[in-house]
């Protein structure tokens, strides 16, 4: 599943606003925001909030969440419930739930409109400009060996950005707001000692009080949904020193597979940051590549899409981006290929990861930008070579052009497969077409221009087309809208790899 990123609301105009003066449309907008002095609608103001998640190592493990939240109605009428996406859903085990509401027990139920939503029923009417304290508590069990979904160790556990955590939604009811968390809020994390602690947000420094390690961290919209990951974990930093990257792994690993490591995480950010500009607006911002403290559960995806097409065995270790700095691996296949096992996610790093709310939600061929960037990297580890290799190996997914055609001579719809592989290739002929360096102009411009507010092949098109004055649309459309490959991409690269074969046999 692909993470929902937290606090971001779109608004969309209806079609009998549109011609509203602007002043009066900012007015009736205003009745969906907490901050008007004089709201058009139903909604409250979450004032002030923090989360406490305690890990018990003891069999059954478990992780506590308290979670304590003062409201406030700030809108223009009494409010009768609550709607709200409490902790859940398949791949997170939750038990012993409990609201309360001033100390008063709240019975929740399903929303009958979306189950995974739940219905809160206030005690009594919560009254305009009310105070009231609102407190959730519940543990997260880790799943039984025959269950999928989320497991955890007695010395390691992980909460992903999604699901753990409560999400309040606006009210119901015309201009209807509310449920964003405050611009600041705490979330304290309590461990056992000779646990290292990492969080969303920005950390403050890690405490030992009454036998456990406390470590807390301050959250904002910018941070999306919170994480924590939490082990007794080995430490190394890796890389060239440019950018800090930090390697957590459960056991220590050796002196050879670290030293490997460091050197080809050195050469793909450096790959990286020559393609696509700087990883992130921070100065300094270390990355963290965490061991996943148990694999059942901890990636929502077991094979990338980009595994088989990038030559990589599908069975190997996976590993997946869960914030703008934080990339959970699966070690079990060991520390020798791990550059090869996190390139295409630490891509996303590069490429918009919380830099932009839709990221994850984008389509072919923009979704497989990530997964070129990888390659790029990985050419860069292990040689020319690896591009025609990559390039012939999703050129064999894609039927021939012969073939996309039905006999009433209509294109077929293309198997989404094949739609991935020619978007990655789309990648590759849009550098041929203008060269490595218009190339790098033109993604590095549409990264800037659209940072913090997403992007789409509109925008792809639009900054190619600034850099070469050229018709990138019609180059997109010839890619994208017509079924195959067009002939002299399919022929460049087929016959290089009849050349290559003939210098085979000839020297062997």
């Amino acid at each position: 599943m692909r993470p929902v990123f937290y606090n971001q609301t779109a608004l969309h105009c209806p079609p009998h606003l549109r011609m509203v003066p602007a002043a009066a449309l900012l007015a009736l907008l205003c009745g969906i925001t907490s901050g008007c002095v004089h709201p058009l609608g139903p909604g409250y103001l979450v004032e002030k909030q923090q989360i406490e998640v305690q890990f018990f190592p003891a069999s059954p493990q478990k992780i506590r969440v308290d979670a304590t939240y003062q409201l406030r109605n700030t809108g223009n009428q009494p409010l009768a419930s609550l709607d709200a996406r409490l902790p859940g859903g398949r791949r997170l085990h939750v038990a012993a739930m409990q609201l309360t509401w001033d100390g008063k027990r709240l019975e929740v139920t399903p929303s009958p409109d979306t189950p995974r939503n739940s219905s809160v029923d206030l005690p009594q009417s919560w009254v305009v400009s009310a105070r009231h304290t609102l407190h959730l508590s519940y543990d997260i069990v880790s799943a039984a060996p025959e269950e999928t979904g989320l497991s955890f160790a007695e010395d390691a556990f992980f909460l992903p950005s999604a699901n753990w955590n409560a999400e309040f939604l606006p009210s119901r009811g015309l201009f209807g707001f509310g449920g964003e968390p405050p611009r600041k809020w705490e979330l304290m994390v309590r461990v056992p000692p000779g646990f290292l602690v990492h969080t969303s947000g920005m950390s403050r420094k890690q405490a030992r009080k009454g036998g456990e390690e406390i470590a807390r961290s301050v959250q904002t919209p910018a941070d999306h949904y919170p994480f924590v990951v939490a082990a007794r974990y080995t430490s190394a930093e890796i890389g060239d020193g440019k950018h800090r990257v930090f390697l957590w792994t459960r056991s220590q690993p050796d002196a050879d597979s670290l030293r490997q490591a460091s050197q080809e995480v050195a050469r793909t950010t450096a790959v990286y940051d020559g393609m696509f500009g700087s990883r992130t607006t921070k100065k300094d911002a270390p990355l963290w590549i965490v061991e996943c403290p148990d694999t059942r559960g901890c990636l929502s995806t077991s094979s990338p899409v980009a595994t088989l097409l990038l030559g990589e065995d599908a069975a190997q270790s996976t590993a997946e981006m869960v914030s703008a700095d934080t990339l959970m691996v699966d070690l079990s296949a060991g520390t020798p290929r791990l550059v090869a096992t996190v390139a295409p996610s630490l891509a996303a790093s590069w490429l918009g990861y919380g830099q932009n709310p839709g990221f994850y939600e984008q389509v072919p061929p923009l979704s497989l930008l990530p997964a070129f960037a990888a390659a790029i990297g990985r050419e860069a580890l292990v040689g020319p070579a690896y591009r025609g290799e990559v390039i012939r190996r999703a050129l064999r997914v894609i039927p021939g052009n012969s073939a996309a055609w039905n006999a009433s001579g209509r294109p077929k719809e293309e198997d989404p497969g094949v739609v991935r592989a020619k978007s990655l290739l789309f990648f590759y002929a849009l550098q041929d077409r203008y060269g490595p360096e218009v190339f790098r102009k033109g993604v590095t411009h549409m990264l800037e221009a659209r940072r913090g507010r997403g992007f789409d092949i509109s925008d792809l098109i639009a900054s190619f087309e600034q850099e070469t004055h050229q018709n990138t649309a019609e180059f997109v459309r010839m890619w994208m809208k017509r079924p195959g490959v067009p002939d002299d991409f399919r022929a460049q690269y087929e016959s290089k790899s009849t050349a290559e074969n003939s210098v085979k046999e000839t020297f062997r």
